[in-house]
């Protein structure tokens, strides 16, 4: 089973990134994330939606 939530530090391993990079893409609003009591947390599906938009494709549900 995958993990739904993420930390920074999981995301930018996940994107090839840094951790710098994910707080800052966190901050310009491009990253959705989650407070869960004082920790943030990255969605996978955010993630997901991410590279859709990188790769200028939307990203589609299952129905």
């Amino acid at each position: 089973m995958h993990t739904l939530l993420l930390t920074a530090t999981e995301a930018a391993d996940l994107l090839g990134v840094s951790r710098a990079t994910v707080y800052e893409l966190l901050n310009a609003g491009q990253l959705e994330s989650v407070r869960i009591g004082r920790s943030r947390r990255i969605p996978r599906a955010a993630l997901v939606a991410y590279v859709d938009r990188l790769c200028g494709r939307a990203h589609e549900d299952a129905a």
